[in-house]
């Protein structure tokens, strides 16, 4: 099926200000786009992109004083079929991981394992290791935080949402990474877009949205705590240990927000 995916984003800001931007498909689903994503700015801006060590591809800016808008539209030939499930992917020993899976072990700007790793084997040491213990996780935080969007803050860790019991997607994400690692289950934190074909209306205003990938069974699964379930059309952006490294717009300078959409519409085949 074709995903039309974009967005369209102004920010105010008040002198010279330097900017990077995750903002396109990662590279590891680019060749899935029928369109292209290209990031437009008003006023035009030269870009210069690069890879950082996630695989992220980051556009960097320098933008003037006064409204800056951001915007792109593209097509994204997807899949018609749910994220991989495989209820019998195994947990690894810690010694038979890839070694570039162990830093996703560790604890991170918003994923305090030293906090909550006794919580989690308290929580979730009794269920079978591999998907079932990463199930028992993602049930719990579906349940356990409340979702709202009054309830965003750009600076709560999971341990504050573990206690809050409140929060967006990311903090859904970051508290079911955190129990994770904290049970040696690699988890990475990931953003992008997600579709609703397959469910039924009403259907929820438009976002970008978090979810993690555990490694099991010698590849990495995706888990999506807040909605938690399968899903059709999930389109990543970009991954890391949390969402500090993952901002869709890192601004170094103060901004206002004016305008924001998003969108993920199924296109006629």
């Amino acid at each position: 099926m074709r995903l039309r995916i974009g967005y369209d984003m102004a920010y105010e800001i008040s002198a010279v200000t330097p900017i990077i931007c995750l903002l396109n498909v990662h590279q590891r689903q680019a060749a899935q786009l029928d369109q292209p994503d290209y990031l437009h700015t008003e006023p035009a801006l030269p870009q210069r992109t690069y890879l950082d060590g996630f695989g992220n591809l980051c556009t960097r800016l320098v933008a003037p004083p006064g409204l800056i808008r951001m915007k792109s539209n593209a097509v994204f030939h997807a899949r018609r079929t749910i994220d991989p499930v495989n209820t019998e992917a195994v947990q690894h020993e810690i010694a038979d991981l890839p070694a570039d899976t162990l830093e996703f072990l560790l604890g991170s700007r918003y994923c305090e394992t030293d906090l909550l790793s006794n919580e989690a084997w308290r929580l979730f040491g009794s269920f079978p290791p591999g998907w079932a213990r990463v199930q028992a996780i993602c049930d719990f935080v579906h349940q356990h935080i409340r979702f709202g969007y009054d309830q965003a803050n750009p600076t709560l860790t999971a341990y504050q949402a573990y206690q809050k019991r409140t929060g967006v997607c990311r903090d859904f994400t970051h508290l079911a990474i955190a129990f994770a690692r904290g049970l040696n289950i690699p988890a990475r934190y990931c953003s992008g877009y997600i579709s609703d074909v397959g469910l039924p209306p009403p259907y929820e205003e438009q976002d970008f949205c978090a979810w993690m990938e555990v490694f099991l069974g010698g590849r990495w699964w995706a888990f999506d705590p807040r909605n938690n379930g399968p899903r059709v059309g999930r389109i990543l952006m970009a991954q890391g240990r949390d969402a500090a490294d993952t901002p869709l717009v890192h601004f170094f300078g103060p901004q206002t927000l004016h305008e924001f959409r998003v969108w993920v519409d199924e296109l006629p085949d």
